[in-house]
């Protein structure tokens, strides 16, 4: 009984490897990534890109679990819900009560330690923010969220 058990659990998950989930990033555009239209320093660059920029951009980079399903199936919907509430690729296409509500979510959500989310720093301990960091992206955020400049 439990071969069969096991024969059709190794059947099932061998076939829906051929389920396709799409990974395909579209182009980034500079004149509307905010790191490019908000002229943003270097080293909050980094910060962003090593923990928002895989959920929260067109520049997501795949590990190679997300190529394993049914975890790549997962991975791409945390994927599609990141750049659905924030898209830091199509920053200048929103308006600015979008931006600010962005902006302002952001802020809230590092400061409550939300963002990165914790499945997401558990497989990436690089993504994880130190309280100095925390404090550099939130004062960042806020200040352009302060300055109606966005």
């Amino acid at each position: 009984m439990l071969s069969k058990i096991l024969y059709w659990f190794l059947v099932v998950f061998s076939l829906i490897q051929f389920i396709p989930v799409d990974r395909t990033n579209k182009p980034v555009d500079k004149k509307v990534n905010f790191v490019d239209v908000m002229h943003t320093p270097s080293d909050v660059q980094v910060l962003l890109k090593k923990a928002c920029y895989d959920c929260h951009s067109n520049e997501t980079i795949y590990p190679d679990y997300a190529y394993v399903a049914p975890i790549s199936w997962s991975v791409k919907h945390h994927v599609n819900e990141g750049r659905e509430h924030l898209n830091f690729s199509e920053w200048g296409t929103f308006n600015n009560d979008l931006k600010k509500n962005m902006l302002e979510s952001a802020m809230e959500d590092i400061k409550q330690k939300r963002m990165p989310i914790a499945g997401y720093s558990a497989q990436h301990p690089e993504a994880r923010l130190t309280a100095t960091e925390q404090k550099l992206l939130a004062e960042y955020f806020e200040s352009i969220w302060k300055s109606g400049r966005y």
